[in-house]
């Protein structure tokens, strides 16, 4: 099963992370399909980018995002444009 998980980067007690499509089995900041966007939470307001194409596409392919990852699809307006597509 593949998940959007969040992947942890930067030095020691300044994380960055990275928004990526992993096989749920592989571990935290082992291996990974595909970046779809970056999340840093130290700046002020926090940086977001996402790549809302790739992360759709992973969605309709049955991807499952972690919670904290669904929160920032949420801010990114992804999450709504697949809630969205599966209403219909």
């Amino acid at each position: 099963m593949v998940k959007l998980r969040l992947m942890r980067m930067g030095k020691k007690k300044q994380p960055t992370y990275r928004v990526v499509a992993a096989d749920a089995r592989s571990p935290r900041d082992g291996r990974f399909l595909e970046i779809v966007g970056h999340y840093d939470p130290r700046r002020e307001p926090s940086s977001i980018t996402i790549d809302n194409d790739k992360a759709l596409a992973w969605l309709n392919k049955g991807a499952q995002p972690t919670e904290s990852v669904r929160k920032l699809l949420t801010i990114s307006g992804a999450w709504d444009e697949f809630t969205a597509g599966k209403a219909k």
